[in-house]
């Protein structure tokens, strides 16, 4: 392959961000590739069904025809605990090797990661030996490291490998645990830095997460996107759900803090002869805990993806109700291209990652609320088959992996 590079503006959703891009030619060997979770794996992946953009991104490497050769690594996993689950025959689904992609999930005893920085820089040292040992066992030699650990991407060393591309989802910074919050984000800030210094390749979901990297690499942005195979046909409700009377509100995600209750109370008395429905995992329940007891509010635990094409194939608004913080600033809500890919008009906060996306996402600008852009959503219907079918069309996984392909496998 032969690779030329240049600035263009790529369409990867209907703003149009410009990024730097390669062209491919085939011409050359294939290269090897590597690809790191961070504190994830495989196994999880097929867990939440391969939603997220890392977890496509190692779907595609299993027979990628741009991969000579890939590792699929997971993150540093407890060994006590894998022990347990495997006596409990609780482990699930494993990696299907082919002839392109191999898997390396790498064992330590303890479960909680430091947050010192030293011992931080540690661990990712032992992390990256044992991935170096891994790849050299499979046969890959200088691989392209791909990672969406900005620990590894900016403490790793990597003189055995190729060019190094972090692969930001979200802010990494605002994920540490309860009472280290502060040097878990200082320690994010200097993984960034190190990404900076040594010039690493930079795929983000938003433009906000580039600028506060500021990368001096190549970098793209590439939001998220949706399954085109699983949104050609919009298959019936749920029964529970159909039942619900009209407006269905409808918010799917994860139950955190980043949703703003209040918000979510507002609309419920606004459309009481209608139904607010929150499906996902309930991850943090103390902070539902003021919509209890509301009888137009249903709290619904997570449902599998066929189902979940069904509720937004049939809900009349689909909501976007988060807070404004660092993290949500750095967010590229999945759920979004979901509503949109279902012909679901949407409410959404007006957080960077939600502008520019589409003209049936109404904004709730600070002084704004919520209310106010469910109703002037539902008075904009649900999209025609034809312009559904578009989006999802221009949205797709595939797109945007192409970003990351085209970043990653430029030359250094």
């Amino acid at each position: 392959m032969s690779y030329s590079t240049g600035t263009v503006n790529e369409p990867i959703d209907a703003v149009g961000d410009r990024v730097e891009t390669v062209t491919i030619t085939d011409d050359a060997p294939r290269p090897n590739i590597l690809f790191t979770f961070a504190f994830g794996s495989w196994e999880g992946s097929a867990a939440r069904n391969f939603s997220f953009p890392e977890d496509r991104f190692a779907q595609a490497l299993l027979a990628d025809p741009r991969v000579r050769r890939a590792l699929v690594c997971d993150d540093f996993r407890s060994a006590p605990r894998k022990l347990a689950r495997t006596l409990l025959g609780r482990n699930g689904a494993q990696f299907p090797p082919s002839e392109v992609a191999t898997h390396h999930s790498p064992l330590r005893l303890r479960r909680q990661h430091p947050v010192d920085l030293g011992a931080v820089k540690r661990v990712y040292a032992a992390y990256e030996r044992s991935i170096r040992r891994a790849a050299k066992r499979h046969g890959l030699e200088r691989p392209v490291i791909v990672t969406t650990n900005p620990f590894l991407a900016g403490f790793g060393e990597f003189s055995w490998a190729g060019p190094v591309t972090f692969f930001g989802r979200d802010e990494f910074g605002c994920a540490g645990p309860p009472g280290a919050a502060d040097a878990w984000w200082e320690n994010t800030m200097e993984a960034y830095r190190q990404i900076r210094a040594k010039r690493r390749r930079v795929v983000a979901v938003n433009q906000q997460l580039i600028d506060r990297i500021d990368p001096a690499g190549l970098h793209a942005v590439a939001p998220n996107g949706v399954d085109a195979t699983e949104w050609q046909r919009l298959p019936a409700p749920a029964d529970w759900f159909a039942a619900l009377p009209s407006p269905r509100l409808l918010y799917v995600g994860a139950l955190e803090s980043r949703v703003d209750v209040e918000q979510i109370r507002q609309v419920a008395d606004e459309f009481a002869d209608g139904s607010v429905t929150l499906v996902g995992p309930l991850a943090e329940p103390k902070h539902f805990e003021p919509l209890r007891g509301i009888s137009n509010i249903h709290i619904h635990p997570p449902v599998p993806r066929a189902e979940v094409v069904g509720l937004i194939g049939h809900a009349d608004v689909g909501l976007v109700p988060h807070v404004r913080n660092l993290g949500t600033e750095a967010m590229s809500p999945l759920k979004l291209y979901e509503y949109l890919a279902g012909g679901l008009p949407a409410a959404a906060v007006d957080l960077a990652g939600v502008v520019g996306i589409s003209r049936r996402v109404v904004l709730v600008p600070p002084d704004g609320d919520m209310p106010a852009a469910v109703r002037r959503a539902l008075a904009l219907g649900r999209d025609r088959e034809e312009d559904r079918l578009a989006f999802v069309a221009r949205h797709s996984w595939e797109r945007r992996i192409d970003v990351l392909f085209d970043v990653a496998l430029a030359p250094a």
